[in-house]
């Protein structure tokens, strides 16, 4: 068990540290390759920083753990906008000014709802899982569309300023982005191990691990990178990679998952974390919208319900954990 917990820790620090290499290395990379910074705030960054869950969740399928793979994939959708964006807005207000990401929140309401329907079954196919990964590449490519229509955005705006502030070489930028590529294999391996061997020895399933432990872990990017938007009032870059790592979770993580092993789903990821994910999404949604158009802010009094919306879950998945100890 010791071991267990050591490589759950081992694995979530070199996970994050890893992640954070890797997206620094692929931006940099893409800056000196003459990519739009558009694109790179939306492709690179918001999607790079879900390095994480792609690695755990591929080779938790692999590995024959379909629980730990889908918990992760939908666990971290969860976390990302109920405790990530629910604390940086208890923190300080998110003003909302991008017209991509205006964009994508309707977007990722709609993904969520595809998502679902493919859970009705009980079951995510590999044909699941390459419908899944058809609607990620097409999505991708309405992104570089998007990207290379050169038009000013805030996202760009604030992309652009942190590569200017932090240059990076690029033989520095290639070597970062081959190591933390590397380690991140190597930390997720550790992370799945560690994590499948407590959920064994404490009879918990590793749908609930998924959810909780590993999908805050493999959302510490997410985290970090709020956190230091906050502190540069680079509002805009907070919500581009939350919606961004919506976006590659629903679609490039669990369906890469499902490609790699079908997926076998209890009706509790239905009717409680699908549902909850489709919940939080729509009001993520309602919050930057509201009844009369664009309120183009996210208020503390948001970020207190969705922080009380998480804790509440947490709080139910460990309770019936006990309930069934």
């Amino acid at each position: 068990m010791l071991m267990a917990i050591g490589a759950i820790i081992a694995g979530l620090v070199l996970l994050v540290w890893s992640a954070d290499k890797f997206v620094e290395g692929a931006a940099a990379t893409a800056k000196h390759l003459g990519m739009p910074t558009l694109l790179i705030g939306m492709v690179i960054i918001g999607f790079g920083t879900s390095a994480p869950e792609l690695a755990v969740s591929a080779m938790a399928a692999s590995d024959g753990n379909p629980g730990l793979a889908l918990g992760n994939g939908y666990g971290s959708n969860i976390t990302n906008i109920a405790l990530i964006v629910g604390l940086t807005a208890l923190i300080a207000p998110i003003a909302v000014h991008s017209q991509v990401i205006r964009k994508e929140l309707p977007l990722l309401v709609v993904l969520t709802l595809i998502a679902g329907v493919q859970l009705l079954d009980g079951e995510l196919s590999r044909l699941d899982g390459w419908v899944l990964l058809a609607v990620f590449a097409a999505v991708m490519g309405w992104s570089i569309y998007q990207g290379y229509q050169g038009k000013e955005d805030p996202l760009a705006e604030g992309v652009d300023s942190e590569l200017v502030t932090h240059p990076m070489p690029l033989k520095n930028a290639i070597i970062w982005l081959v190591v933390g590529l590397i380690l991140l294999v190597v930390s997720s391996r550790m992370l799945v191990w560690g994590a499948v061997s407590i959920a064994q020895a404490l009879g918990i399933s590793d749908l609930v691990i998924g959810l909780t432990i590993v999908a805050i872990g493999t959302s510490l990017p997410e985290l970090a990178s709020a956190i230091a938007a906050v502190k540069k009032n680079e509002h805009d870059l907070i919500l581009g990679n939350i919606l961004g790592s919506g976006i590659f979770n629903t679609l490039a993580v669990v369906g890469l998952a499902a490609a790699i092993q079908p997926l076998s789903v209890d009706p509790e990821v239905l009717y409680r974390d699908w549902t909850l994910m489709l919940g939080l999404t729509v009001a993520l949604l309602v919050m930057g919208f509201g009844f009369t158009g664009w309120r183009k802010l996210i208020s503390r009094v948001d970020g207190a319900l969705l922080l009380t919306a998480y804790v509440a879950y947490t709080g139910y998945l460990f309770s019936t954990v006990a309930a069934a100890a």
